[in-house]
Formats: C-alpha cells, structure tokens, sequence
C-alpha cells in the first residue's frame, strides 16, 4: 500500500473520491481483508456539536447502520461495515461498490425525445418494491431523489443512502444543527418542510415527485431560493402531467396526482399500492421494445428485469457485458514522440513495481485494478498488440484468475493466445501458456472437457519444443491426470499420472514436492481401482 493512502479500521483504504454530496462525501475504496473493493462515505456529523451529544450520536450511528443493513433486497447496496473514529468528529459506512448510472443522467431540461413511459415506470416500480423491503423493518428513506438512485449495469435499480438522515437528526423536528430539515428540497414532503412526524408516506411523496420529473422532464417545482421551493411543497399544485406529454395515462397521472397529496393520510395507503397501480404500465415478460421505447443512448436499461425476469448472466461477449477480448482491438502502433514513449513505459514500471506489491500481499483484487487503469492510455500510446500492452493486459488476466473470477479470467487469456500468436507466432511460449491458462479457468468453471482438449493440445506443442519433462510439460500432464480423476476416469488419470511419477523421480527425486504429491494421488487411485497390476 502506498504510504499516502489512507487507511481506516485498519483495513479500507480510501483510494479516489468520486461523489461529493451536502451529507457526505463517496469513496471508492478497498477492503484489505476480503481483497475486495468497497465504497466508503464519510458522513458530515453536522449534529455533533459537542462532548455531551457525541455518545448519543455513537449509539445512534450503530443502531441506524444494524437496522439498515437489515433491508434485504437486491435493489439496496449491502452495508459491509460501520466504522466511528475515536473522536467522533468522522463517521464511515462501508458499502457495496456498485457500477451504476445516476438517475440524474436520465432526465435533463428540455430532454428531446422525454423518457419513454416504461423506462420510467420500470424505475419507479423497482423503487417501490424496494421501499416495500424497507419499510417492513421499518426504515423510512428521508432523502430519496434521482441522486440517490442508481440504475445498475444489468438494469437492476439501486437505492442508496437509507438511514443516513436518520443518523444524523438531532432532536424530534429532524432539523439539523443550522436549523434546516433534513431531505433535498426538490424532494421534500410537505410534513418533512413543516419539521412534523415523518412516516412511510413520506417516501411515497419523494417517489411522486420523481416519478413525475422521469415524465415530466424537468422537476416538480422550480424556485429561486430553498425556501420558496419548500413553500411550494406546502402550498402549490403540481402540474398535471397530461399537460407536460399527451401520451402518459389518465390514470398514471392520477397515481402521480395521489402520490403528491399534501396531506400524508391523503396519499396511497402503502407503497405495494403505489406499485399494483404502475404494474398495468410495465413492460410484459418476453415482449421486445417498440423502437419509440429506446431510452439515452449507452444508459442501462431499466425495464429488462421485466421483459427478462429471472434470466440468466448474458454469455460473455454478448449484449451487457463488457467481453475482455474487445477491452484492446488490434490495431497499428501509433506515431508517437519517444520521449512520450519512454515517460510511458517508465510509467508501466511504476505500475509493474505496485502490482507485485499487491500480489504478493494476495490484494489480487486491487493489483486487477491498478493494471487495468494503465492499459486503455498504453494501448492508445503504443499499440494495442506492443509486448508493453500485452504484458498488462497478462498481468492483469493472472491476477483476475489468483482472485477467483475464473470467467472474467477466461476470455483474457484466450484473446492474449491470439494476440501472441500473431506477434510470436502460434508456438511461442507466451501463446502456449495463455492458451493453458485459459484451458485451466475453463476446468475451474466446470467445463473439463473443453479444458482437457486444451491441455492436451498446448502439451503436443509443448512435447515438441521442449520434450516431456520441461517445467511446462511436467506442469500440464499434472493438470491433466488431476482433470481426468475430477471426470471420474480413474484409469485414465492412473495412465497419466504413473509415467509422470516416474519421469518425476528421475529427474527432481523421490523427496521432491510434486513427485510427493503425484504418489499420494497414485496412491489414492490405487484404492479405487478393482483392475490387477496397479
């Protein structure tokens, strides 16, 4: 770890602040432990305003943190951890990194084409069934708005932020030190304005009010101050939304009407309401998008959850996943300044230098992440085919595959066997051995039969080069015999690992550490074999 990272709780390292915000600033971050990465928001403790109130606001901080991670649903970042400093004065809540478009990139003023209905609908439905998880602990939000949602890369909807304005209230008004009620005032019901008691309903009013913005295009109200927009909350009528687009439902527009009562014993009784009465307008199980349905360009998709439900992870390579083989298309080496080019390659270096630091940590996880920063501008500056970029992209293909992630491990590897075949040529031996390395995510995925032509196919090559008891050969035909006793072929792993045993005492010793381990599976195989002579 670099000495100016900063770490908290011993082990979550504060790496890039990416999101800063009235109640607290995001981090991505890094969990030490669990080699994985983490967000870290560090809460503003405005309610802390001396000694007296920081033991009250400490059991608060704990008991708010439980309740929340309590809400079990898909649509809710998990909560990993809750960490309090010493003096109280900074508050951390570890989270689940989620990779994700804000909803405020969905909806901008004077947006042309608007938000196609169902995109809108799917949000505000996924938002629902989430609150139905929250409000069942009880957790009431406080604070849900388009920067509080996240519309996940799968289009999963994700609410963040529960119980975070709850943590920090500092008397029953739910005002704040400096006297203003907690919430985003584009978002506040008129209860929460007036400072009175706040209850499930008050997120169903947030709900309304971003619903409408979804289809309506711009927000609910527009003022010049804070305090005009919470007048307005208190006393305007919102605009029909019928009057904004001719193609949204009367009775869609009743809901939204229903949702932005001013009075909360007004509004619908719960949000498994809100949500029956959005179910007409969402989109049907296997139905196809109408062309006119299409959403911002590059935005995930909301409604796929619904016309999908249930499905399967997209195969890699195709629609919603990111394939690491297209990471880097091959291309000419560009012209570049060779100052340019040496800055650069001192720089992949530095990088080389923390990535080893990082695996022999075991932080497999964060070494992915520091190579993967590095390849885009390496492959822009020196070819995406350079040995420099090839040797990233392997690094980063090894460490996804020490870390377990065996599927993301998989396409890399055998897209760096093409990319080195036609640099070195299909024999060279970075080519074999990606080659191999792939055949062995393929084994881990549960794929062996795949994973056993493979083997064999790169120990032919590797036969012919370097014989059969290289460090690679010896290497491979272990792997083999291991993949056929994992088939239940227990006779034909025996065939292969006998010789190998053999050639093993031959060259490395009887005492050797694989020639130890290949007898003991002998020996085990031995056991189960009914047939003479073994």
């Amino acid at each position: 770890m670099p000495d100016d990272v900063r770490r908290i709780a011993g082990r979550y390292e504060l790496l890039e602040q990416f999101n800063h915000g009235g109640m607290g600033d995001i981090w991505r971050g890094y969990d030490a432990v669990l080699d994985r990465p983490v967000a870290v928001k560090l809460i503003r403790p405005q309610a802390v305003t001396s000694p007296h109130l920081a033991e009250e606001f400490e059991k608060r901080f704990r008991r708010e943190a439980r309740v929340t991670a309590r809400i079990q649903h898909p649509g809710v970042p998990q909560v990993y951890d809750a960490v309090l400093d010493e003096s109280y004065e900074q508050l951390f809540l570890v989270m689940e990194l989620v990779d994700g478009v804000p909803l405020t990139a969905y909806v901008r003023p004077g947006q042309q084409p608007p938000l196609p209905l169902s995109w809108a609908v799917s949000v505000a439905a996924q938002v629902a069934t989430v609150l139905s998880y929250a409000h069942d602990v009880p957790v009431v939000h406080r604070d849900l708005k388009p920067g509080n949602i996240l519309v996940a890369r799968d289009g999963t909807v994700k609410v963040l932020d529960f119980g975070i304005a709850a943590i920090l209230r500092t008397d029953v008004t739910k005002l704040t030190a400096t006297g203003s009620p907690i919430g985003t005032h584009q978002y506040m019901a008129p209860e929460q304005v007036r400072g009175a008691r706040v209850t499930p309903r008050t997120d169903l009013y947030a709900l309304g009010c971003v619903l409408h913005e979804l289809l309506g295009g711009r927000p609910l109200f527009a003022g010049d101050s804070e305090w005009q927009l919470m007048m307005q909350h208190i006393n305007a009528a919102p605009t029909p939304l019928r009057q904004l687009r001719s193609d949204v439902p009367e009775a869609l527009e009743e809901l939204v009407l229903h949702l932005l009562r001013k009075a909360p014993e007004a509004r619908p009784a719960d949000v498994q309401e809100v949500y029956e009465r959005l179910r007409p307008y969402l989109p049907v199980p296997g139905e196809e998008p109408a062309p006119e349905a299409a959403g911002p360009a590059g935005a995930p998709d909301p409604t796929g959850i619904f016309r999908r439900p249930y499905a399967p992870r997209a195969r890699t390579g195709t629609t919603g996943a990111r394939p690491a083989e297209a990471a880097v298309a091959p291309d000419a080496p560009p012209a570049v300044p060779a100052a340019e080019r040496e800055a650069l390659r001192e720089q992949i270096r530095e990088v080389y230098a923390h990535y080893v630091a990082l695996m022999e940590e075991e932080r497999y996880a964060q070494a992915t992440e520091v190579v993967d920063e590095m390849i885009e501008p390496a492959a822009r500056a020196l070819g995406s085919e350079s040995r420099a970029v090839l040797r990233l992209r392997t690094w980063r293909a090894v460490s996804r595959q020490l870390a377990g992630d065996h599927r993301a491990a998989l396409p890399e590897f055998e897209a760096l066997a093409d990319a080195y075949a036609r640099v070195g040529g299909p024999s060279s031996e970075e080519a074999l051995d990606s080659r191999a390395q792939a055949a062995r995510c393929r084994g881990e995925l549960g794929q062996v039969t795949e994973a056993l032509a493979g083997l064999n196919g790169v120990l032919d090559a590797v036969r012919a080069i370097d014989g059969d008891v290289s460090e690679n050969a010896v290497e491979l035909r272990r792997d083999i015999g291991m993949l056929l006793l994992a088939q239940q072929r227990a006779a034909e792993a025996y065939d292969v690992l006998e010789p190998l045993h053999s050639d093993l005492c031959v060259v490395f010793g009887p005492d050797d550490e694989l020639t130890a381990e290949v007898a003991e599976t002998l020996a085990v195989i031995r056991l189960d074999l009914d047939g003479p002579g073994y």
